[in-house]
């Protein structure tokens, strides 16, 4: 597997290489700034994926930190498609297609990737149905911080709407568990899968495998950025993962190999607009350290 990497005392970021691994990306996920891995240089990895520990996983399916931007809203209606239906854009994944097995991605976009001491930073810009987009994706890394900056920018002369979530998968402790600190008036439906009590979010059950699992929207407080604290099996103040943006909705899901909380933002851009975002994670220190 061909990676970039961020590294300092404390932590290694394993990114994918856009122009090298383009059979791992798909037509999902951004291909530029996709962190696959951290590593703690004391305890080892310390992210998951929905198929377990697999070195090559369905692209579809992803791994560690992907970020996506969505060409379709969750009901199956289309966003960036041209009236035809067969060709969209996902801007950061490139040109989509489709063939008899549904969605396929038909041209990835082409990468400038430029690297600093303590960042990586990809840019590209590419059209598709109609649509004419740039992207520039900035990972940072510094102590135990990791932080994802997006910037999108509608070069088109139409409107540019779509919507963008983060898809982190959060490693789960030997017993298939994990625990989530979230805000005291978040909610939770009562046959979501999961319990929710004293602002703390746990699975209802034990999950295991890929196929057995729970997806829920959580209740999110409106008008509130994500600011969430997970538990993690090798880090003892596990992560903290928090939002420039307060979600438009925020799914919940997790099964027996990993926990996804994915905060969503719709985004409507005008001709020549921009919209900028953060993400970021702070990640505990290890069991046994002062």
């Amino acid at each position: 597997m061909s990676m970039l990497h961020l590294a300092n005392a404390e932590l290694r970021v394993d990114l994918l290489d856009p122009t090298t691994e383009a059979a791992r990306l798909g037509p999902r996920f951004c291909g530029g700034g996709y962190i696959w891995q951290i590593h703690d240089l004391r305890v080892g990895p310390l992210l998951s994926g929905p198929e377990g520990p697999e070195s090559a996983p369905d692209p579809f399916n992803g791994h560690g930190l992907p970020e996506s931007f969505r060409d379709r809203t969750r009901d199956g209606r289309a966003l960036l498609w041209n009236e035809v239906g067969d060709e969209g854009l996902a801007p950061g994944a490139g040109r989509l297609g489709r063939d008899p097995s549904g969605v396929v991605l038909t041209a990835p976009p082409v990468w400038n990737i430029m690297a600093g001491e303590s960042h990586l930073e990809f840019r590209t810009r590419h059209a598709a149905a109609g649509h004419d987009c740039e992207v520039v994706r900035r990972i940072e890394l510094s102590d135990r911080r990791v932080r994802s900056h997006s910037t999108l920018v509608n070069r088109a002369s139409a409107p540019l709407s779509l919507q963008w979530f983060a898809h982190p998968f959060f490693a789960l402790d030997a017993e298939h568990h994990i625990a989530l600190s979230v805000p005291p008036t978040t909610t939770l439906a009562a046959d979501s899968g999961f319990t929710l009590a004293a602002g703390v979010i746990t699975p209802a059950r034990r999950y295991d495998g890929q196929f057995d699992g729970a997806f829920t929207l959580l209740g999110w407080p409106t008008g509130t950025p994500l600011d969430v604290r997970l538990s993690h099996p090798r880090l003892r103040d596990g992560i903290r993962f928090t939002t420039t943006f307060a979600p438009a909705e925020c799914p919940l899901w997790m099964n027996g190999f990993t926990c996804s909380i994915e905060p969503y933002q719709t985004l409507d851009l005008a001709p020549g607009e921009s919209r900028e975002w953060t993400l970021t994670y702070d990640f505990g220190l290890p069991h046994g350290t002062a």
